[in-house]
């Protein structure tokens, strides 16, 4: 098993992390905010695995994140303001450029600050109207969603929705098919249908792999039009899955699924939709019905004991629809996660 990496001390080049974070998890990359909530010449706090992020854009300049921390005084930047593509500090008006280093003392003008004098930054990509953060050192880049850009798909960001839960209790919750039927009656299941035939896990590269779901759906993706629906799901991160809906008459639906650890008990869901078929549903009507659909998971999320998911096979019991949590749980005891797992202390 990997090594955690474990923070505890405000040091230099450090960040306080609650917990113990996985080097898969830690050096991954996490949607933290729509790029529409980060305009020009603003400031947004955020956290990440427990620690407080600021997000700033100056005029006409790509998204910064950084630790919400000013190393003069520690209190936090995101109660600044921007000011000639610079963050100012709301304490002593430090000025810190691009590069997060400080660049002005309004009390000593002609002061040279020390080379410590400089916020702790954090890599940042912007992809599919969402700005992805990673605290640490990502060996891969955010995971491609091609459909997109793909002009033959109808595409839709729902989110962020969050949730008291570890994210990997989301994730899982997201790859249960047994559920549909109940949380999600009349939408995507019928409580008098609920039968889940056998279906196929296999493993993947990027995790597990599920096949040929079938399941009887009333409104399986918002157009009121019901059938039956195939599914295939896949893991693509431990903090990213899909799936893949196929309609009785061709039509695909796509969904990709991030979620973002907030802490080991909280986390946040994103979910963007693509769909090459109903062009002429607006978008504004597949994004409520998304958004109604993850909300209805809220309480059962929210309601687990414990929040954290366990990979110890004799803490819950076991059906034989769950052959997917199971896999999915069976992946991330190898991968060594256990940041938000009951085992994680």
């Amino acid at each position: 098993m990997v090594e955690s990496i474990a923070v505890t001390q405000i040091q230099a080049g450090q960040i306080p992390i609650e917990g113990r974070v996985d080097p898969v998890l830690y050096n991954d990359w996490y949607a933290i905010a729509r790029s529409s909530d980060v305009p020009a010449g603003t400031v947004r706090s955020a956290q990440l695995f427990g620690v407080n992020l600021v997000l700033w854009r100056g005029e006409n300049t790509a998204v910064l994140a950084w630790h919400d921390r000013c190393p003069h005084r520690s209190v936090r930047l995101s109660g600044g303001k921007v000011e000639d593509n610079c963050l100012v500090c709301p304490y002593h008006a430090l000025a810190f450029n691009a590069e997060g280093r400080c660049v002005k003392v309004p009390a000593h003008p002609d002061y040279v600050p020390p080379k410590q004098a400089c916020a702790q930054t954090f890599l940042v990509s912007e992809r599919y109207g969402v700005i992805f953060v990673s605290l640490g050192n990502p060996i891969a880049d955010v995971v491609p969603f091609p459909e997109w850009d793909d002009p033959d798909y109808r595409t839709y960001l729902s989110g962020g929705h969050r949730f008291r839960c570890s994210g990997l209790r989301a994730i899982e919750n997201f790859l249960d098919v047994s559920h549909l039927p109940f949380v999600h009656g009349g939408i995507l299941g019928e409580s008098d249908r609920p039968t889940i035939a056998d279906y196929e896990v296999m493993p993947i590269e990027t995790g597990i792999y599920m096949k040929n779901i079938q399941i009887w759906q009333p409104d399986p993706d918002g157009t009121g039009q019901g059938g039956i629906a195939t599914y295939d799901y896949w893991t693509l991160r431990p903090l990213v899955a899909a799936l893949r809906k196929q309609k009785s008459d061709g039509q695909t639906m796509i969904l990709w699924y991030v979620v973002t650890p907030i802490s080991e008990e909280e986390c946040v869901g994103w979910m963007w939709g693509a769909l090459n078929y109903a062009h002429h549903i607006p978008k504004s009507d597949l994004v409520a019905f998304q958004d109604r659909v993850m909300l209805q998971d809220v309480e059962n999320l929210e309601s687990h004991n414990p929040k954290r998911l366990p990979l110890d096979t004799q803490i819950e019991f076991h059906l034989p629809s769950d052959r997917a949590s199971l896999a999915y749980r069976k992946w991330l005891k190898k991968l060594g996660v256990t940041y938000g797992t009951v085992c994680s202390r």
